[in-house]
């Protein structure tokens, strides 16, 4: 199936939000397949979606600043990218239309000339990190994790079913890409980078 080529654009017209028919716990896929809501082809690009969400967070947060604005333009087609991403797991392999939205080895392939290009001018790490240092640091920590349960998730579906490998492949290097911004981030904005001190615990330290 080629990859090649530009995406049907959605024909949606959601006149109706509520429409009952998820009171039993069942849920359509795209093909028109019901399934229940708690099956792990649901709960995977449901939690997709929630990585959308957090993106979003830390997109407004990256706008809101003239240094994080190239961060901003970045996260807003990664958005873009993870509603892509929902629809093909939300179709069985039999239903995939060739021109229907999906991640592809192109958008795999930007992310890892983005890491590459942000990684370039970051200092050595001596230390794991902690989330934090200013609030979009921690919002793309919060993202990062989240794309690592994504991808687990991701990982147990293909095991049971047939899915795409860029779907894995996508979440892996977004989520190195989530944990180089937040780096990128506290260097652009002079914020100092939060280092994991095991003897900061409360046990660590003396007595």
């Amino acid at each position: 199936m080629s990859n090649e080529g530009t995406f049907n654009e959605p024909r949606l017209a959601l006149n109706r939000i509520y429409t009952k028919r998820g009171d039993s716990g069942q849920t359509n896929l795209v093909g028109g397949q019901s399934v229940a809501k708690d099956a792990l082809r649901i709960e995977t690009y449901g939690t997709v979606d929630e990585l959308n969400a957090v993106v979003g967070v830390a997109c407004v947060s990256a706008g809101e600043r003239l240094e994080t604005a190239p961060l901003a333009a970045i996260l807003k087609r990664v958005q873009h990218e993870l509603f892509n991403l929902g629809s093909i797991l939300a179709t069985l392999p039999e239903d995939v239309h060739p021109k229907q939205p999906r991640v592809t080895d192109a958008d795999i392939e930007q992310l890892e000339r983005e890491i590459d290009e942000m990684n370039e001018g970051l200092p050595p790490l001596r230390s794991f990190v902690l989330p934090g240092g200013c609030r979009l640091n921690a919002e793309l920590h919060v993202a990062r994790t989240v794309c690592r349960r994504a991808e687990r998730m991701a990982v147990a579906l293909a095991r049971q079913e047939e899915t795409p490998g860029e779907a894995t492949r996508y979440l892996n290097r977004l989520s190195d890409a989530l944990f180089v911004h937040s780096r990128w981030v506290a260097q652009v904005l002079g914020e100092a980078e939060v280092l994991w001190a095991p003897n900061a615990s409360a046990s660590g330290s003396p007595k």
